[in-house]
């Protein structure tokens, strides 16, 4: 597959340019999510799976959260994945067929103390994922949302005890390729030593 990274500043990675390619977009703004998806179309081809996994990782109590950065958490975390999901689905449906993707974790199905700011949004988020797969998956879309229920590793760095990219990468993948007599709409991954 060819890849369009896509980031706030932009990735680049020379090393990879024939099989990935950076892209710069600020997801909660709708005019900047239509151009990158434009220009991706333009420049590769019109996406068959995209993945949104956009957030922010901010924890205080209800009483020490400021209005603002509540609502910078919902912009990033929930309105940004219904402008990237919508611009998605535009780019799918002619061909009636593709993929859309999103991440979400633990907070996706229970609020924790002092994750407020974080829960809310991946509560929301993933009432976008179910309303999409709804409205989608009869025109040939696949809409999943994946709970990611743990810590995730960095590249390159083995441990059990912790999520491994490769390993979240290739479940992506597969729910990507799954025939459509049987699509996942949501999945939960977790390292074995987890608690759930």
């Amino acid at each position: 597959m060819r890849v369009a990274a896509v980031s706030r500043r932009g990735v680049a990675d020379e090393a990879h340019r024939d099989l990935v390619r950076g892209y710069s977009c600020d997801a909660t703004d709708d005019e900047q999510v239509r151009s990158v998806f434009k220009r991706v179309a333009d420049e590769l081809d019109p996406p068959s799976l995209v993945i949104f996994n956009v957030g922010i990782w901010d924890q205080g109590g209800i009483l020490d959260i400021s209005e603002e950065l509540f609502e910078q958490a919902w912009r990033t975390g929930c309105l940004a994945g219904f402008l990237v999901g919508r611009a998605a689905a535009m780019s799918m449906l002619n061909r009636g067929s593709g993929t859309i993707i999103f991440s979400g974790a633990t907070g996706s199905i229970r609020g924790g103390a002092g994750f407020s700011a974080f829960a809310s949004p991946k509560f929301a988020l993933r009432a976008v994922a179910q309303s999409m797969a709804r409205e989608l998956g009869p025109k040939g879309i696949h809409v999943a949302h994946v709970i990611l229920d743990g810590m995730i590793a960095q590249e390159g760095a083995p441990s059990e005890s912790m999520l491994q990219p490769a390993a979240i990468a290739e479940t992506y993948y597969q729910l990507h390729r799954q025939d459509r007599s049987a699509w996942t709409h949501e999945i939960d991954l977790r390292p074995s030593s987890e608690k759930f």
